[in-house]
């Protein structure tokens, strides 16, 4: 044999198929063509040797069924008989056979057995057990190979085979955190994957119902319609992969970010609006998964009801399925089934769709329920369509809906349900425009849907009294929260109106009044849901861009919202929506920002005045109890006060004042640089202060010793003394060691204070790799600067990916245009930073000379 010849052939053949199928080819033809092609090489290399009586070559897994992807591993299986005197010739066989499948091009994975070893792995194995349900002669004895069939039929138990294929199930599931909604989801393992629609048809066969969606059919577990849409769902998947394949050019599972654009493009998908291609592709993919997820749930539990029927009244597998066994009644239209809600009648939502309602109700009202049953899954999935216009219309139905969205417990789950299984984006037909829509805007780690959902459940966690730990004043909020049903409204569109182009908040407010009126609130209930929808994104962005100790900001604040009621409801969706976002976007110190807002704003709300001189009273006395405490007399620290300017005061924390002063009294005319570190009292992080004779470039030093560590500025605080002494303060986080701040506090102290008084020429940025998530969807980098509320100093924000050096590069700006810093705030969404600095100089006042800062600001934070 020539195995050049047979290399060149092989391979040839192979590019031609990949070449077609990028051409436009069609899926089957190309997945068969790949597996022919492999047969062919096979069975010519099994022909070199004169193979025992007894041995077959057999295909097994995806590539026995016929589905040998362009980079899968093609499994076989080399069928021995169980002679000793043969075994010695046979692993030389195999030996040879298996060098010339690697020198050919064939990525082989390869198992020899006898027939007893095969029967004894299958039934040890639920992985072997699989994948020899799919087992294809190839060459060799035919004999031998209908044998094991034979052995393998009568040695499987469906019941078993069952129990440990759903258990591989939930044990994958897990892996991928039970949701397809991954920004890079793994299309074959992940939930809603084509795992998930081959452990059906395993399933089936092994419990002889058949091979097909179609066979389903025959059974009455499908409608020729719904297993039109199995066919097209497996194949949008099986596509899929194929494609990623093919991009990647090795064995890619995973739609990662760099092949999402590229295989949009080959599906056709093109930019729609302000939407990337690999956006629309997304969305159908994560709407493909949820079908799959919705037929895997249905056809499961339908099988298992099957084969474990809790009484033998029928031998028909159809019809024991359908039985209603051991109910007790509910209601007159509801049972419950072994812990499950259970429909009395099969076309119950078909004559009666408000009855989907009220089952949604049930489950909210018996906690005792713990899922529906298949059929009553199955008969809602099949007149979802009933929920149409007139539905919606009906006053009937709209009270149920608010009966549902008012009932004590159980929306969370109810609500997923409801989404889970179409039914939420039938009735609000808004939501079902965001099922399934991801945001690449590198802090959004779910769909929008899911999101929303994410929501509710964080505003639910905050009235549940086990939770009340995590976040005491909105727990202590939500108990005083009349109306919690106007909080979990107000969730659901916050976001609804996403990508429609304009401001979502805007556009949503127009769904939430339209929805307010349709559903009898009354006038004050709209006022506050439309409220909430038109400004779920006001508190964050003043708790984390404007300075907080600037009365007119608070009252600014306090106009926008206008009542106590308004306030405490758009903090807790507030909180609930950051913490909706990405586990990574939450942190202790935005908790801080967004409750001392809360505080002061409920303070002016309350009728209390608040001025700058009041506040700076307010802080001077707060830290005067403080450090009492510690022994130190007035007298003490008075000299370190009277260089203090009054901004100082009214800008800091009265604790964070008093540790400043305690820190630093006893230095008020240094000549060296004093830097003190303590951890963070808010929990995250540690705290640093620098005191020091003022040098040109200071901050921007700073920043270069921080970036130089690895550490992540959350906040910066920036004054210069009456005597001319930096008094600089900062939070630091530090993801190298979270775990051990306290061990480096001393370290921080020693090296940055030699780096501020040897004060050399700063050093460049470091510059970090940006993630692969940013590379590929990257934020725009934008520069605004405005005057501030009084008009005496300018508001910068900068937009733009993070990564390592980039405050350490807009420090060196600011130092090269002799720009004064007052205060920075960073900003950390997930991959893109929002960063916000009080800054004032004389160069900002020329138009030309401002422009000239713009754009080398610019430059300094484009990637």
């Amino acid at each position: 044999m020539d195995i050049a010849a047979l290399r060149s052939k092989y391979k040839a053949t192979r590019q031609t198929l990949i070449d077609s199928f990028n051409d436009g080819g069609r899926l089957q033809p190309f997945i068969r063509g790949l597996t022919k092609n492999a047969d062919t090489a096979l069975r010519e290399m099994w022909s070199e040797n004169v193979w025992p009586n007894g041995c077959a070559l057999v295909a097994v897994g995806g590539y026995g069924r016929n589905e040998l992807f362009p980079s899968s591993d093609i499994d076989i299986l080399i069928l021995v008989s169980a002679n000793p005197e043969q075994l010695a010739q046979v692993q030389v066989q195999v030996t040879q056979l298996v060098s010339y499948c690697w020198d050919v091009g064939l990525e082989i994975g390869h198992a020899v057995r006898n027939l007893d070893e095969c029967i004894e792995e299958a039934a040890n194995d639920v992985t072997v057990q699989t994948s020899l349900l799919e087992a294809r002669w190839l060459a060799g004895s035919r004999a031998a190979f209908n044998h094991l069939n034979e052995r393998l039929q009568e040695a499987r138990d469906p019941q078993q085979f069952f129990q440990a294929k759903r258990l591989e199930m939930s044990q994958r599931h897990a892996k991928f955190e039970d949701t397809p909604y991954s920004l890079e989801p793994n299309l074959k393992e992940s939930p809603g994957g084509l795992r998930d629609l081959q452990t059906v048809l395993w399933v089936m066969r092994a419990a002889g119902l058949g091979r097909s969606w179609s066979d389903l059919t025959k059974l009455g577990w499908l409608t020729a319609r719904e297993a039109k849409v199995l066919h097209s769902l497996d194949y949008f998947m099986k596509v899929s992969r194929a494609r990623l394949h093919v991009l990647a050019k090795r064995r890619e599972d995973r739609v990662v970010f760099d092949l999402q654009a590229p295989l949009a493009r080959k599906f056709g998908f093109k930019v729609e609006s302000d939407r990337r291609a690999s956006e629309l592709y997304m969305q159908r993919y994560y709407r493909t998964a949820k079908q799959i997820t919705q037929a895997n749930t249905l056809l499961m539990q339908t099988i298992e009801e099957s084969l474990f029927p809790a009484t033998a009244s029928t031998n028909n597998l159809a019809q024991t399925a359908l039985v209603v066994l051991n109910a007790e009644p509910l209601d007159a239209e509801f049972n419950v089934r072994r812990g499950l809600l259970d429909i009395n009648d099969n076309e119950l939502f078909e004559k009666d769709p408000s009855a989907i309602l009220r089952a949604f109700i049930r489950m909210c009202q018996n906690p005792s329920l713990q899922d529906m049953t298949v059929r009553t899954l199955r008969a809602m999935w099949r007149a979802r369509s009933r929920i149409d216009a007139s539905f919606r219309a009906s006053p009937s139905n709209r009270a149920l809906f608010m009966e549902f969205m008012q009932q004590p417990r159980g929306i969370t789950h109810e609500l997923r349900r409801m989404n889970q299984w179409s039914i939420l984006g039938r009735y609000l037909p808004a939501f079902r425009r965001i099922v399934g829509r991801m945001q690449h805007d590198l802090f959004h780690v779910y769909t929008v849907d899911q999101h929303i959902l994410m929501v509710v459940r964080n505003l639910r966690r905050f009235a549940i009294d086990e939770h009340a730990h995590e976040y005491p004043l909105c727990s202590e909020l939500m108990g005083h929260f009349d109306k919690p049903w106007l909080l979990y409204l107000a969730a659901l569109f916050h976001d609804i109106a996403k990508g429609r182009g304009g401001d979502h908040s805007k556009l949503g407010r127009v769904d939430a009044n339209r929805f307010a009126k349709q559903h009898g609130l009354s006038t004050e209930e709209a006022r506050v849901l439309v409220f909430l929808v038109e400004h779920h994104l006001t508190m964050s962005s003043v708790a984390q861009k404007q300075d907080l100790s600037d009365p007119d900001v608070i009252q600014n604040f306090a106009n926008t919202v206008g009542s106590l009621y308004c306030l405490n409801a758009l903090y807790l969706l507030t909180v609930a929506d950051i913490r909706g976002t990405s586990p990574k976007v939450w942190n202790n110190w935005k908790g801080k920002l967004l409750e001392e807002l809360f505080r002061k704003t409920s303070r002016i709300l309350a009728g209390d005045e608040l001025s700058s001189e009041g506040q700076v009273d307010i802080h001077q006395r707060e830290a005067r109890a403080t450090l009492a405490l510690y022994g130190i007399s007035e007298t003490s620290y008075q000299p370190f006060w009277d260089q203090a300017e009054i901004t100082y005061f009214s800008r800091n924390d009265p604790q964070d004042i008093a540790w400043q002063t305690r820190v630093l009294y006893t230095h008020v005319n240094t000549k060296k640089a004093i830097v003190r570190c303590r951890l963070s009292p808010h929990g995250e992080g540690f705290q640093v202060v620098v005191y020091s004779p003022d040098q040109v470039e200071l901050f921007a030093r700073i920043c270069g010793y921080f970036d130089s560590q690895n550490f992540s500025v959350l906040d910066a605080r920036v004054y210069t003394t009456k005597h001319q002494y930096a008094l600089d303060s900062f939070v630091i986080t530090s993801t190298r060691f979270a775990d051990s701040y306290r061990d480096i506090l001393q370290m921080v102290e020693h090296d940055l204070a030699k780096l501020i008084d040897l004060a050399p020429p700063l050093g460049q940025p470091v510059r970090g790799r940006a993630s692969r998530r940013s590379r590929y969807f990257p934020v725009t980098p934008r520069v605004d600067l405005r005057p501030d509320e009084r008009s005496q100093r300018f508001l910068l924000s900068v937009f733009a990916s993070d990564r390592t050096g980039l405050l350490f590069s807009i420090a060196k700006v600011l130092a090269k245009h002799q720009v004064n810093l007052h205060m920075a705030r960073i900003s950390t969404l997930g991959e893109r930073v929002e960063d916000s600095f009080l800054i004032d100089g004389p160069n900002l006042a020329n138009q030309r000379q401002q422009l000239a800062f713009e754009e080398d600001l610019l430059g300094a934070i484009s990637a």
